[in-house]
């Protein structure tokens, strides 16, 4: 738990630099960079491809899907990356004589193309209006999320959330999770409207809360799903006492684009001028 927290506090300065600070176009690489970790991470780490053309594929696509996000993805050039990247895999299964699994082409491109576009969220944000505020947003709910649920279950959790993939996880986490998120962005909110001159929508704040937890857990549910067919403990050891990027970030491919998707329908806060 100690080297946990350490490596958190070291890392949310460097987190907010690059989502606050950074031009998009660097911000764009470094989550396209993370998600080219996180294809390694799904195919090699797991066993599940170990096929290094096919890991070059996918990571060399992340980083494109990522770029695309920030920059909207302009039709021909897009239509060709995925043209590409489409013949290269197939020309694998057609290289091996049709040895080569169809899973693990179905895996390639999870890896290359879903997952980093589910990712991407986090990049398109920023193109919004006033998005270097917006793109906080995801990252709230999961943190705060993570540790209500933490928190709750270590008081009081008794009834098992899901046994068999999670063994840890409880109901009462659960509740503390959704909890924790509401309280997040109800605070976050505030710092919107006084700090910035935001006008927000507390109630849509609630909304953001409950589904966004919600959301968090989805995804932290499948991605752990994923490591108990596979057998291993962590995607990863790149971050200390957390794991892999999918390990941090598994929850992440599902806020995020709830969140995009919540902020299109109902945004929670608007700048005033």
């Amino acid at each position: 738990m100690k080297i946990r927290v350490i490596a958190a506090a070291a890392l949310l300065p460097l987190l907010l630099v690059v989502v606050l600070v950074l031009p998009k176009i660097c911000t764009a690489i470094l989550f396209g960079l993370m998600a080219a970790i996180a294809a390694f991470e799904l195919m090699w780490g797991t066993g599940l491809v170990k096929h290094p053309r096919l890991l070059l594929y996918a990571a060399l696509m992340a980083v494109a899907v990522s770029i695309w996000c920030a920059y909207g993805v302009i039709y021909p050039w897009a239509a060709l990356g995925l043209f590409v990247f489409t013949g290269l895999v197939f020309s694998e299964l057609l290289i091996s004589h049709t040895k080569l699994p169809f899973d693990k082409i179905a895996i390639t491109f999870m890896a290359g193309i879903v997952i980093p576009l589910m990712m991407g969220a986090l990049v398109r944000l920023i193109s919004l209006g006033q998005g270097r505020f917006y793109i906080l947003i995801p990252f709230v709910i999961a943190f705060l999320s993570d540790t209500g649920a933490y928190f709750a279950g270590y008081f009081f959790g008794k009834h098992k959330l899901a046994p068999v993939i999670s063994p840890k996880k409880t109901v009462e986490g659960l509740v503390g999770g959704v909890a924790g998120a509401i309280v997040g962005m109800i605070l976050y909110c505030l710092v919107l409207q006084t700090a910035f001159d935001f006008s927000v929508n507390y109630g849509f704040a609630i909304i953001y809360g409950i589904f966004g937890s919600l959301a968090a857990v989805f995804g932290d549910l499948c991605f752990s799903a994923i490591k108990r067919q596979t057998g291993i403990k962590d995607y990863g050891n790149l971050i200390p006492g957390h794991g892999g990027i999918l390990d941090r970030f598994d929850s992440m491919t599902i806020v995020a684009p709830l969140v995009e998707l919540l902020m299109s329908l109902i945004p929670v806060a608007v700048k005033l001028w």
